[in-house]
């Protein structure tokens, strides 16, 4: 599987605290070896991010991405809760 990120998913993950950085590794490493792993929470978005799904990287803070084809995804946001669905 290829994985790019969105030039706004890096500033916004720039600019998280260290511990959701930390967090994100993990959870990415558990992304990369099984996508639907329960800890994940891996479900498809409606609304703004219809086309989208999204998995859980803390309690709070979120990944948005997008299956772009079966073997690429775009990681294109990551945020608390409440700054990904405003």
């Amino acid at each position: 599987m290829r994985v790019d990120f969105a030039r706004k998913f890096i500033k916004q993950l720039k600019k998280s605290p260290k511990e959701v950085k930390i967090a994100y590794v993990e959870r990415f490493d558990l992304f990369r070896t099984d996508v639907f792993h329960p800890l994940l929470n891996n479900h498809a978005l409606t609304g703004e991010y219809k086309g989208c799904r999204s998995f859980n990287v803390t309690g709070d803070w979120r990944v948005v991405f997008k299956e772009v084809s079966k073997d690429f995804i775009l990681f294109a946001a990551i945020g608390t809760h409440n700054q990904l669905y405003k």
